[in-house]
């Protein structure tokens, strides 16, 4: 006897079959075993007869293959298949207008429940985001509320990274089949957020990185979250895409700002003009959401503030520096140095995490 899941991985791979049709198939029929238990003249009365062919075609080989794959995946310890009927669907993807038939997840099922807080930002992000994405991953694991991102480069990373390093719990929505590990060299952190949190994935098994999926798994980062926090993001960057998704689900955003003069914070002085809430601490976030329930650690009210650099007294170079960044030549202006001066102090200042060179030939303080 075939499991029930096998006839919701049918539906899903049947050519023709989106998400809108087959919502109007599960309606009409209920589950996917009616549907392919169905008539010509029943499922032509919901669907065209082209359609209804293909829904009546035999089991193809690939279809069967790719059963057994999934099959002997779902043998080893931890790892579920969810489909949109279970008990343990999680029910904020319920509210959104498109949840997946099916969610492949390795590790902690509970989390999906869990009170949970998007955190998203540019792949290419500076120093100073990565230290904010972990400073409020942090802060808001101390407070009980799971971290769910997309396990990308940058930000997302610096966000999972630090909500597993402070205890707390984590969420990968990744764009690929959860048993691609995607970018490679994410392997380790893939395998910590399966160990203590979970990985999620709406798509089969083997499904390589595709441009298009990873804006479409967006919605779930959002769909499963309370709120959506952005760290950093160009005017284009695809986390926009994530907080107008997260607008559109009844989800709140949040935005941190940045300096006028870096192309990282214009997306996120975007959404702040369009109404997200401009953050500094993880309590301005607990205060939106109203979690006042949660056990909130002690840094939650401390406002975002640049790193210490009391282990050295402030050289003459690092006074001229402001948190925006400062082109090099003038810079050089300031401080009446020349380039390879300049340059030298700077590398050792950047070395002691005090200051960040930025493309452009762009120089900021960080402490």
């Amino acid at each position: 006897m075939l499991p029930d899941w096998f006839y919701w991985l049918r539906l899903q791979h049947t050519k023709g079959v989106g998400p809108e049709t087959a919502r109007r198939l599960l309606a009409a029929f209920g589950l996917p075993s009616h549907i392919f238990a169905a008539s010509t003249t029943q499922l032509t009365a919901i669907v065209s007869p082209k359609l209804a062919e293909a829904l009546l075609a035999p089991v193809s080989a690939s279809l069967l293959r790719l059963a057994e794959q999934t099959d002997a995946w779902l043998q080893q310890p931890s790892h579920h298949l969810i489909t949109l009927a279970d008990a343990a669907y999680p029910a904020t993807l319920l509210e959104i207008p498109d949840p997946p038939l099916l969610l492949y997840v390795k590790g902690r099922t509970d989390l999906l429940s869990a009170r949970s807080l998007g955190v998203v930002g540019s792949r290419n992000a500076s120093v100073q985001g990565v230290r904010n994405a972990g400073w409020f991953a942090e802060h808001l694991s101390q407070a009980g509320i799971c971290i769910s991102s997309g396990m990308a480069a940058g930000i997302d990373a610096a966000a999972h990274e630090s909500a597993l390093a402070y205890r707390g719990s984590t969420i990968a929505v990744v764009g690929t089949g959860v048993d691609i590990i995607y970018p490679a060299r994410h392997k380790n952190l893939e395998k910590s957020i399966a160990d203590k949190g979970c990985v999620i994935s709406e798509y089969s098994l083997g499904t390589p990185a595709i441009a298009g999926n990873f804006p479409r798994r967006n919605r779930l980062i959002s769909g499963l979250s309370a709120g959506v926090l952005v760290v950093e993001a160009a005017a284009q960057s695809g986390s926009l895409i994530t907080a107008r998704l997260a607008a559109e689900q009844g989800r709140e955003v949040f935005a941190i700002p940045g300096s006028i003069h870096s192309p990282l914070a214009k997306g996120c002085h975007q959404l702040i003009k369009q109404g997200a809430k401009l953050v500094e601490s993880a309590q301005d976030i607990l205060e939106e959401l109203a979690w006042f329930d949660v056990t909130a650690g002690s840094g939650a009210h401390a406002v975002l503030s640049p790193a210490s650099c009391d282990s050295e007294p402030a050289s003459a170079l690092l006074q001229q520096l402001a948190y925006d960044p400062v082109p090099l030549d003038e810079l050089g202006v300031r401080t009446g140095m020349d380039l390879a001066s300049l340059q030298a102090q700077l590398l050792e200042l950047e070395l002691s995490g005090m200051v960040e060179t930025l493309p452009g030939g762009l120089v900021r303080r960080l402490c």
